[in-house]
């Protein structure tokens, strides 16, 4: 524990230290400069965040290991967010141009955000089926994912990370003992689910490891360090790893398991009404209220049903509605793959089909490159198909990774429209796009809202006719389908966590309304469960993007440009959405 207050104790003087840029006779009149305070603001992150700056490709931390679930840490984190909003009050915003209006405002917005969500102890859930950093650590280590592993340098690397992954560990139980203690406790039904996720790291021979994946990537031009290395690794997961992962398997096990809630909502924790609440207000950012979103949820799904009983009708299937969606889940037609690998280039033809189209929707593309891969076997089974962002310097590509259990139950009515979000033109153009603009600041290269990021990839769902991918009834009720899903979604998690509706309830719900099997609807809806508020964003953000484009296309008549309105949308990378409609007023004018 003691090697990382050095990283703490440097950050808590580091904008003291730096002029930044900033002319002396600034710096001694005490005028705050934006843009320097933005740079600095992102470097200060970034040592406070070391696994987001590997993610993002900035390597310079990729040693370090900051446990973000400490109390010692979320007192120094709130520290960060009032100093720099105590840095931003001192700027006189007036005097900023348009453009530094709009990154002054997004800082304050997400240090006034960042404020507000320290008020919740979610550290003391720091786990759960989806999202959890037991998840994410063996990406990590696997040598598939962010963290690089070209140098020996980047070999020594990890091996620091994994060496403190025990006192990560520590710290998660001790928390949880203090949620068992207060009422912060997570459901039963999501702690069932997270013990086989963790017993699959208990390996009896540590080469069989995922952590041990890197050993076999080693190239002998390392010389002496590859005997080093091998060793070393082997020994890190055998003191490390497996035993972490032993101990956080029997503390779920044994201990956290039987005491474990029986509830289903947020609802049911200790200002787990506010706390849903802000959970909607970050992942929309709106002010919606829970109940109309629930409204809005309803009459979508109403909409949609009618759409899809109309493609029902036009195939010439005789039945009902639920009856076709058991034709689509149970006929062999759309069960056409034996291996994984015909799977993925299904996918890669997907995208051979939409290239030529593209050009016509967009005038600015990605240069980032762009893959596609299998989600690895130890989470396939909780996971979602998923986009994994690029790094900024391009040396890592931007992945689309889908879960393939069994290629023979691998459904194909939906991949367009699961391609056309995930990957091209959804979040891989968003987010390249993104990062690729040097005329944002850093800061915001990075920036997440759900409800745009999200709510682009779905409205690309939208564009499948015109990319030429909606061939067929079936590939349209796919995309119908997933508009649905995402429809379902603002009904359910508003229901689950705020009006009391059983996990059980909210499944028969879901299975009623779309094609979904037991299992991929009992996933979503524990998803759902463990993440409050998240899946709300896609449908808000679409529903959002769409009614501009309407708006617009009616408004300029035949100068109404798509093209230029795509480019437009995602020209400032992730803004909130009410941002978002102001810089496409701002467009229409000129």
């Amino acid at each position: 524990m003691k090697r990382f207050l050095l990283p703490l104790l440097l950050v808590a003087g580091l904008y003291s230290c730096q002029n930044n840029g900033t002319d002396k006779s600034d710096a001694q009149s005490g005028k705050v400069e934006l843009a320097p305070l933005l740079d600095q603001y992102w470097e200060e992150r970034m040592q406070l965040f070391p696994f987001e700056a590997t993610g993002y490709g900035d390597n310079r931390y990729n040693d370090r290991f900051t446990i973000t679930i400490a109390q010692s840490f979320r007192d120094s984190l709130g520290q960060f967010y009032q100093k720099y909003l105590n840095e931003l009050n001192n700027i006189d915003s007036a005097s900023l141009t348009e453009e530094e209006q709009v990154s002054y405002g997004l800082l304050k917005y997400e240090m006034q955000m960042g404020l507000e969500g320290l008020k919740y102890p979610t550290h003391y859930m720091p786990i759960n089926q989806f999202w959890a950093f037991t998840l994410e650590f063996p990406q990590l280590g696997s040598g598939t994912g962010n963290q690089p592993f070209k140098t020996v340098k980047d070999y020594d690397n990890f091996l620091a990370r994994m060496a403190v992954f025990p006192a990560w560990t520590d710290t998660a139980i001790s928390n949880m003992r203090l949620g068992l203690s207060t009422g912060w406790i997570l459901p039963k039904a999501l702690v069932v689910k997270m013990l086989p996720q963790l017993k699959a790291m208990i390996v009896g021979d540590k080469t069989k490891s995922i952590f041990y994946g890197p050993v076999g990537m080693i190239p002998d031009s390392f010389g002496d360090n590859k005997q080093r290395l091998t060793a070393a690794y082997a020994d890190a997961i055998q003191k490390h790893i497996i035993p972490s992962y032993t101990k956080l398997y029997e503390f779920f096990e044994k201990e956290y398991l039987p005491k474990a809630r029986s509830t289903h909502g947020i609802s049911s924790v200790p200002m787990g009404d506010q706390y849903y609440n802000y959970c909607i207000k970050t992942w929309t950012t709106t002010d919606l209220s829970a109940d109309s979103i629930y409204t809005i949820g309803v009459n979508e799904v109403a909409r949609l049903e009618a759409e899809m009983n109309k493609v029902k009708d036009q195939v010439g299937f005789k039945g009902t509605l639920q009856e076709f969606f058991e034709f689509l889940n149970k006929d062999r037609q759309f069960y056409p793959f034996t291996t994984a690998q015909q799977v993925l280039d299904s996918f890669w033809a997907i995208k051979k089909v939409e290239d030529p189209q593209l050009k016509k929707l967009f005038n600015n593309v990605p240069k980032t490159e762009f893959t596609i891969r299998q989600t690895e076997a130890f989470r396939a089974a909780s996971a979602s198909a998923e986009y994994n962002p690029p790094s900024e310097d391009g040396s890592r590509p931007g992945i689309f990774y889908t879960p393939i259990i069994d290629p023979k139950k691998y459904n194909a009515v939906g991949m367009n429209t699961l391609f056309l979000h995930e990957a091209i033109p959804g979040h891989h153009y968003q987010i390249a796009l993104q990062q690729e603009n040097k005329d944002i600041p850093k800061f915001r290269r990075f920036l997440w809202y759900g409800a745009y990021g999200e709510g682009w990839a779905l409205y690309s769902e939208t564009l499948g006719q015109q990319l030429g991918l909606y061939e067929n009834p079936y590939q349209y009720f796919g995309h119908l389908s997933d508009a649905m899903h995402r429809a379902i979604r603002l009904v359910v998690d508003v229901s689950i966590h705020h009006k009391g509706m059983t996990r059980e309830e909210a499944i028969a719900y879901m299975r009623a309304h779309e094609r979904a099997t037991e299992e991929e609807a009992t996933a979503e809806i524990e998803r759902y469960m463990g993440i409050p508020g998240q899946a709300l964003s896609y449908k808000i953000g679409q529903l959002t993007i769409s009614a501009e484009r309407k708006k617009y296309e009616a408004q300029m008549g035949s100068k109404f440009d798509i093209a230029s309105f795509h480019d437009e949308v995602l020209k400032y990378g992730c803004l909130p959405l009410q941002v978002l409609q102001s810089k496409l007023a701002h467009w229409a004018k000129q």
